[in-house]
């Protein structure tokens, strides 16, 4: 990837004899590459997805022109453009074949400006069918670097005699998407239409003359027409013209309102050097700042042996490594989702489909025939179907192919656990800034985060595996930096920014006594809410929440309970099946439950169920396909298909029960009264049969269905516990690890927090408590509203109990409610969120 610059404001990333599946991956990368250059935001290249499934940006003569929303201005950095060069051209609609698509970035009016670059480039097409062919990158940027004079018009500047005078009022002057829909409606006018600006003038029907003109608003143009109708037509047309100016300052006013909405939530909370140190950008993936020497990590070679076995030993094998592998990344998957969102979450799920791949399984067993062993015969495939994925010089398929090596990692390690190793041998014991070209996830997960103070990778993406992880571990991470990284000196001293996505380098001993002192603000910040982790979580004027925490072993619980955790508010049962290949048996189960139980002393532990199905698949347990998970057999709706499953687990349960500690079972995906009682017949029969004591049971409410029937559940349930990303998930209709509208699931929605108003409102009325175990307890704000909705217990990811604690002990609880019945009020998350701060000033 080859950065040319061709203006002042405007970078260039040029990708000759690029490849795409099809026209919207081609778009993703146009918007993957503006994401590297720091022009836009993640999430733009959605933006740009959008805006071509209301506006077709294809130019003319091979050129498409992709392009964000207006309204989504407020993800663009910086003006830029991108270009991607097809050779063979790739179909952008029937008809229509793109050779040169330029991905533009613009936060004002100036993708005007490149827009009558273009169009003036595209009627010069000698120099096109350059473009199009040469090999040089520095080509296409000189071409678009030049202000070549319009084309001579015979009659540019004189009107046809019906005209009107009109003054451009779209808020970002005539682009792609007016621009097409003046020239629609100029082709079916019946008449001779013509848009005149100065000395220049166009036939509306030809896209690329209007953009030509370059009009920005507050210009003035004089639309004239001829012929028998010419009043009719120009009146028609300028109709059209004029109704579309609605659009487009609605268009700027949600664009405005995005932008002032970022702004209230503050700016990116970043550190600021002294002077002015060398810096490289790249891309911020997980948040803090890191002091460091350089470390330069040479990836290893992994060193397989060759043992051949027979074919039908080595198949055996190789399935069984698959299997195991698909139920490790199922929970993986899972528990990303729940901790960081289902965006980060849908890398993973793209990274367990290429165990799928059949080529990929064909070409380790054509290997295996030629009489070599298994873990050499798939650690072969892998690399050559990686060596031509990283071959192609596309850096999304170069992405695939880091991906498809580390998934091949954990499949070796299936298959031979010896070959499970990772490559950090040779950290220095003062903590470094690691510098790779990427970092695998198993790379990330073996890091020693005592010797490893930040991290800066070449390539990858914010949402990376090692930025995944990155983020797990607090390790502040920017990626996407460039090679310019690997060629940094060994033991140079760099600060790596990862809430801006810079790495400055050889910082002066005023910029490392400005960083350390933003550290230590930080610290103390942090320290200030650790130092009363352990004080319970009650506001000013005395109302208590409980805190627990979201813990899946018997080992995270000590950590759990550092963290000022009073008790385990949510147990996922499901990884005791996940994180292995076979069912665990009922001894097994009763093993963990009281380990756990051990643990926790005389603090409560709800477990819930069993909750296969949907987004989480257990390949042992033989589950049926489902087109649709998510609406089919999942949750308790399995369990009382599956008493083979149901009944092991509540007889390991209530075994543990009787053997002493506060235990409660939680039923997963309740959506129904019939549903309840068949369940607590069967624990009452189960607990009756081995003589255990009565425990609470109670549901989780994460479909509407439960929230709106609250009332009549609490009669049954003896406590809810509210799982805010799934009710999300099915009030919003959105699947939450669908990576387009996984922004969009967003948990501060007023519907559903109206929701969880109705729970609670309905629990009261039989006097049961309501917890909240989903992703927007462990936020501060969060807390804070759900605490003024009336939500009792308050369950997180043990990191996030400090913070939520200082919270709600740092205000009462009529600010809490005031805060919660401003926000069932609201009409969008953006606006609730805009309650953070009071509008007396107070923040609560």
């Amino acid at each position: 990837m080859l950065p040319t610059p061709i203006g002042p404001a405007v970078e260039t990333l040029i990708r000759i004899d690029a490849r795409a599946a099809d026209k919207e991956d081609a778009i993703r990368q146009a918007g993957q590459l503006l994401v590297a250059a720091g022009c836009v935001v993640p999430g733009y290249e959605d933006s740009m997805i959008r805006r071509e499934q209301v506006a077709n940006t294809y130019l003319g003569s091979g050129v498409a022109i992709p392009h964000g929303t207006g309204e989504d201005k407020g993800l663009v950095r910086g003006d830029g453009i991108v270009v991607l060069q097809f050779v063979d051209g790739i179909e952008w609609n029937p008809g229509q074949v793109a050779h040169l698509v330029v991905g533009i970035a613009a936060g004002s009016d100036s993708h005007i400006a490149i827009l009558r670059r273009l169009t003036r480039l595209i009627q010069n097409e000698p120099r096109l069918r350059e473009l199009i062919a040469t090999r040089d990158p520095e080509v296409i940027a000189a071409a678009l670097r030049d202000e070549a004079p319009a084309p001579a018009a015979s009659d540019a500047a004189e009107d046809y005699p019906e005209r009107i005078e009109w003054i451009v009022d779209y808020p970002a002057g005539l682009h792609a998407r007016p621009a097409s829909t003046w020239s629609e409606t100029a082709k079916s006018a019946g008449s001779p239409l013509r848009v005149r600006h100065g000395g220049e003038a166009a036939d509306p029907r030809s896209l690329v003359a209007l953009l030509q003109l370059g009009l920005k608003a507050g210009d003035t143009i004089v639309i004239s027409a001829a012929g028998a109708n010419a009043r009719a037509a120009l009146e028609r047309f300028h109709g059209v013209v004029t109704r579309l100016t609605v659009q487009e300052k609605a268009d700027a006013a949600r664009a405005a309102e995005k932008a002032e909405a970022a702004a209230r939530k503050g700016p990116l909370k970043g550190w600021t050097p002294a002077g002015t140190p060398r810096l490289i950008s790249g891309v911020a993936a997980s948040p803090g700042l890191a002091i460091g020497k350089i470390h330069i990590l040479a990836a290893a070679e992994a060193d397989v042996p060759d043992e051949p076995v027979d074919l039908v030993t080595g198949g055996a094998l190789l399935n069984g490594a698959l299997v195991r592998t698909r139920a490790q990344m199922a929970g993986l998957i899972d528990d990303t989702t729940r901790r960081l969102g289902a965006g980060d979450a849908a890398i993973f799920i793209a990274q367990a489909g290429l165990l799928e791949d059949t080529d990929l399984i064909t070409l380790t067993c054509q290997i295996m025939v030629e009489g070599h062993g298994v873990a050499w015969s798939w650690h072969q495939a892998v690399e050559q179907m990686a060596a031509k994925l990283s071959s192609l010089g596309n850096p999304v398929l170069a992405a695939r192919a880091a991906d498809l090596r580390d998934v091949g990692r954990r499949v070796l390690a299936q298959i031979d656990p010896d070959l499970g190793t990772g490559t950090l041998d040779d950290l220095p014991e003062e903590p470094c800034i690691l510098v790779a070209g990427d970092l695998s996830p198993s790379d990330t997960a073996t890091l020693d985060i005592s010797r490893v103070a930040g991290i800066a990778t070449a390539l990858g993406g914010p949402t990376s595996h090692s930025a995944i992880l990155a983020r797990t571990l607090g390790l502040p991470s920017v990626v996407a930096g460039g090679p310019g990284l690997l060629a940094l000196p060994p033991g140079a001293t760099a600060i790596v920014d990862g809430d801006t996505g810079r790495v400055w380098l050889d910082p002066t001993a005023a910029d490392l006594d400005s960083a350390r002192a933003w550290l230590a603000d930080r610290a103390r910040l942090r320290a200030a809410e650790e130092e009363k982790r352990a004080n319970p979580a009650e506001t000013t004027d005395g109302h208590r929440v409980a805190i627990g925490a979201n813990v899946n072993r018997p080992d995270q619980v000590a950590f759990c309970l550092s963290q000022g955790a009073e008790g385990v508010g949510l147990m996922r049962t499901e990884f005791l099946f996940l994180e292995r290949g076979e069912t665990p048996s009922e001894d097994e189960q009763y093993t963990v439950y009281r380990e756990m139980i051990a643990a926790l002393g005389d603090r409560p532990l709800i477990v819930r169920t069993l909750d296969i199905g949907g987004d989480k698949q257990v390949p042992h347990l033989d589950l049926p396909h489902e087109d649709n998970p998510f609406l089919g057999v999942r949750g308790a709706r399995l369990l009382l298909r599956r008493p083979d499953l149901l009944d092991p687990q509540l007889r390991a349960l209530y075994r543990a029960a009787k053997a002493g500690g506060e235990l409660l079972i939680m039923f997963p995906m309740i959506t129904s009264v019939p549903e309840l009682l068949a369940l607590r017949q069967r624990c009452e029969a189960i607990r009756v049969e081995l003589g255990a004591p009565v425990v609470p049971v109670g549901i989780m409410v994460e479909v509407p269905a439960a929230a709106v029937q609250a009332h009549i559940l609490a009669e049954h349930a003896d406590f809810f516990s509210i799982g805010t990303n799934d009710l999300t998930q099915y009030t919003l209709a959105i699947d939450r690890q669908n990576p387009e509208l996984a922004s969009e699931a967003d948990s501060l929605h007023p519907a559903v927090l109206n929701l969880i108003a109705q729970t609670v409102a309905g629990a009261r009325r039989h006097g049961r408590w309501v917890g909240v175990c989903g992703g927007l307890a462990g936020d501060p704000f969060g807390a804070a509203l759900l605490t003024g909705l009336g939500v009792d217990e308050l369950s997180m990811t043990p990191r996030d109990i400090p913070a939520v604690k200082a919270r709600i002990r740092g205000t009462d609880l009529a600010t809490l409610r005031a805060l919660a019945a401003r926000a069932l009020e609201a009409g969008t998350p953006d606006a609730v969120r805009a309650l953070d701060g009071a509008p007396d000033g107070k923040t609560v």
